[in-house]
């Protein structure tokens, strides 16, 4: 925030009204959900991450700040900042911080693409699923650069195309009732970093060096059981049913159910999932 104005980059304005409008209010209402889904990518991001105890630590796109409090806790001497286009899940983040005492973790409002960051301010900069929706990522990129030390380091999760990823696959064809086109390449979304060759290429337009690419993959928790999954789902993608009629949105519930049980493991509604960690650094 900058005089009380959210600045955001013309170019991600209709991220910002999706983020800063109702979807983010219902990932604030569901934080907790969205964190257990992650939870398997916590442990080898944190540990890529290599936060040290003076650090001082930028997370990109920090929704209600799980990634924010994992990087204060480690910087116990330094200060972790979270910034997202969310004012609510950044309400969920401070009040969930302040409970812990974190007082070295702090949240802004902020479009990581043209937000004033100090200069040279961070050793490290984290996004967990944070950095594939800018409009512009070179221009995004530079920005955060320009706000880590020489030699930071910049650590993200992304997904990987969607072939790897089931859980998408699965739940869009469900709702769509086919499979869904391919994004276009580079194009804003949850696949726009998939291709490590794109994604090589942009950090290093963006002035990043040392662009390294770590392959995991962990089973993404939608619920503890099928219906308790089938409500969180259709919250999240429910506007896919936008336009359908009546049959048409009947024959999708059946088929989200259908795909929901079958992955129902008893202990959790499990989808396999792929995500790069992608590790670069910043000139000296």
């Amino acid at each position: 925030m900058i005089g009380g104005t959210l600045q955001v980059d013309p170019s991600n304005a209709e991220q910002a009204r999706a983020w800063d409008g109702e979807e983010g209010a219902y990932w604030a209402r569901h934080a907790d959900h969205f964190d257990r889904a992650m939870r398997g990518y916590r442990a080898p991001f944190l540990t890529a991450a290599d936060i040290s105890a003076g650090d001082q630590v930028l997370d990109i796109g920090c929704g209600a700040g799980e990634t924010t409090r994992d990087a204060a806790r480690r910087a116990s001497g330094g200060r972790a900042l979270g910034v997202d286009l969310s004012a609510a899940m950044l309400r969920v983040a401070r009040q969930r911080a302040a409970v812990e005492g974190l007082h070295n973790a702090g949240f802004v409002q902020a479009d990581a693409q043209v937000h004033p960051f100090p200069a040279a301010a961070f050793d490290v900069a984290v996004s967990r699923t944070g950095t594939m929706f800018f409009a512009d990522p070179v221009a995004a990129f530079r920005n955060i650069g320009g706000a880590l030390r020489p030699g930071g380091r910049l650590v993200q999760l992304v997904w990987q195309p969607p072939a790897g990823n089931e859980w998408f696959l699965s739940l869009t064809r469900a709702l769509a009732g086919r499979p869904l086109p391919e994004p276009a390449p580079g194009a804003p979304g949850p696949f726009s970093l998939a291709d490590p060759e794109r994604a090589r290429a942009v950090l290093g337009a963006a002035g990043f060096t040392d662009v390294r690419f770590a392959s995991h993959s962990e089973p993404m928790r939608f619920g503890d059981d099928v219906g308790g999954a089938q409500t969180f789902v259709l919250g999240m993608l429910g506007w896919m049913l936008d336009g359908l009629d009546d049959e048409g949105r009947r024959r999708a519930a059946e088929d989200l159910r259908a795909t929901l049980t079958a992955h129902d493991t008893g202990h959790g509604v499990l989808y396999a999932s792929a995500a790069w960690i992608i590790r670069a650094a910043t000139r000296p």
